[in-house]
């Protein structure tokens, strides 16, 4: 147990939906951090130094959400290869010496919720949406698929962006039009990094034997296209599976301990969500 009273918390806008609460909470309950507290504030980019500049030396850590992940990078010291990898922190630690580390838990994040449902490795992917989370997808495909990804977009914009960061990251991208997403439906593995309700009008075209499907979406759940993907027998990993596995990393990160416990802080999510 810590010495002294440990803080970490949830930035960003709007914040009062986020899981983070529970989830970290519930790991410092199991791991017997009893004087360790967690907390949400809602912060935007022009808050964010303020607010940054100010903590003691009582913080351990913080995890940010949008719109902060890219704002917070030159407010820290300290950047690992896998944030910088995708211009976005979700995650800073705080040194006893002061040093300001961020990193980015929902790469890794993404490959241990696949990794739990027995995918180690495809040949090919399908990204259905050309966002924040789709550079993060795309990053985490890079470990783990061995060929081609198919980036289905709805602008000229956003498919010169998807390649772009296939360059980057030395992934196989090629981007077609969203009028085309059906298409996807067939890879070994598609994630969906689109907004709720963008990919409705894709359950109805569900192959009858779908492979893994990955909606980052986890409120309101499931989406239609996991309902009917699940109901035709296909695996199906959710976004509370990646918010808890990026949890996870980051309870591990900030207290230092070597394991944080997975199933009761899934366990706990799902109680917050069945309470909504």
């Amino acid at each position: 147990m810590s010495a002294q009273k440990r803080r970490a918390a949830v930035l960003g806008s709007p914040i009062a939906h986020s899981l983070s609460p529970v989830l970290h909470r519930a790991a410092y309950g199991e791991l017997g951090l009893s004087d360790w507290s967690y907390d949400r504030f809602e912060i935007d980019e022009a808050a964010l130094p303020g607010f940054v500049g100010e903590l003691g030396p009582e913080w351990a850590g913080l995890s940010l959400t949008m719109p902060l992940k890219r704002a917070i990078i030159p407010l820290l010291d300290e950047v690992s290869g896998t944030a910088a990898s995708v211009e976005a922190v979700n995650t800073v630690v705080f040194g006893e010496d002061g040093r300001k580390v961020g990193d980015n838990t929902d790469i890794p994040g993404m490959v241990a919720a696949l990794r739990e449902r027995g995918i180690e490795q495809v040949d090919s992917a399908a990204i259905l949406g050309a966002g924040a989370t789709a550079s993060s997808a795309l990053a985490a495909l890079a470990r783990i698929c061995t060929g081609e990804v198919v980036a289905y977009v709805r602008s000229d914009a956003r498919a010169a962006e998807m390649r772009q960061w296939g360059d980057r990251l030395d992934v196989e991208v090629r981007t077609e039009d969203w009028e085309d997403a059906r298409e996807a439906l067939s890879a070994p593995l598609v994630i969906a990094t689109t907004p709720a309700g963008a990919t409705d009008a894709l359950s109805g075209l569900v192959p009858e034997r779908p492979a893994t499907l990955f909606d980052v979406l986890y409120d309101p759940w499931p989406t239609e296209l996991a309902a009917r993907w699940s109901a035709y027998g296909g695996a199906v990993v959710s976004g509370l599976d990646l918010l808890v596995h990026q949890a996870v990393l980051q309870v591990e990160q900030m207290t230092g301990r070597p394991s944080a416990p997975l199933d009761a802080m899934r366990r706990a999510g799902e109680h917050a969500l069945a309470e909504r």
